[in-house]
């Protein structure tokens, strides 16, 4: 039992670390690796990097080659509006599910946790710190879902997020407009979620749709990506 234990810790550890060098931009799309190579990288055994890997596959960061290993995947501007859509549908959709924003009110020590994840993502968004905003943007939204007290909803937006995080992170890293281009509302809508404000909260993620879809149209200008294939990209 105890080896099950550290191999399935480790399995999780791996998945973690390769996310955020996917995320950093330090894996970049189209990369192509085996798992021998992987485990060579970490020092561990081929079993747990394949189940990170697959794990990751999962996640729809890479894709799996068969006989050849992975690859991480590549996404287009179609993809990323796609998925802002999909996670606008669900989010916005929670509202209006529930106008008067009846969710659990949570433990203090939650609801605390929040307000200092906003208050740091704002710092790095102001700031055009893109690797430490990545790191608070995920837990804030992470936290506020699981306010919602459904897992299903919440793994389902937190896969979307990271997505979203891996189409944007090579076209954004290196632009001296980083503060301007960065979501950094995140206070708001903590306190709009702790005083039960539908109204606010809703108009708030809107907000954050009508962002990253502008996001989307100024990189379709700068690159004349019009939503097609990317040189070597699969299929979504």
């Amino acid at each position: 039992m105890g080896g099950v234990i550290r191999r399935s810790t480790l399995r999780e550890q791996l998945a973690d670390a390769l996310r955020e060098e996917i995320l950093a931009g330090r894996l970049a799309p189209g990369r192509e690796f085996t798992v021998r190579e992987i485990a060579e990288q970490y020092g561990v055994s081929a079993t747990p990097v394949r189940e990170a890997l697959l794990d990751l596959a999962a996640q729809g960061l890479l894709h799996a080659e068969q006989h050849r290993g992975f690859r991480i995947r590549e996404y287009t501007l179609t993809d990323f509006r796609h998925m802002v859509q999909a996670r606008s549908l669900v989010n916005e959709g929670v509202l209006l599910y529930n106008p008067a924003l009846r969710l659990p009110r949570g433990e203090p020590a939650a609801l605390t946790s929040i307000r200092r994840r906003a208050a740091a993502a704002q710092q790095a968004a102001a700031s055009g710190d893109l690797d430490v905003l990545i790191g608070y943007d995920l837990r804030f939204w992470r936290e506020v879902t699981a306010l919602i007290g459904n897992p299903y909803v919440g793994e389902f937006l937190d896969r979307l997020r990271i997505q979203c995080w891996a189409y944007a992170v090579p076209r954004l890293r290196g632009r001296p407009d980083l503060p301007r281009l960065l979501w950094g509302r995140h206070p708001e809508l903590a306190e709009a979620l702790q005083e039960r404000d539908a109204a606010t909260a809703a108009a708030l993620l809107r907000d954050f749709r009508e962002h990253a879809l502008t996001l989307a149209a100024e990189i379709e200008r700068e690159t004349g990506d019009g939503g097609q294939r990317e040189t070597g990209a699969a299929g979504a």
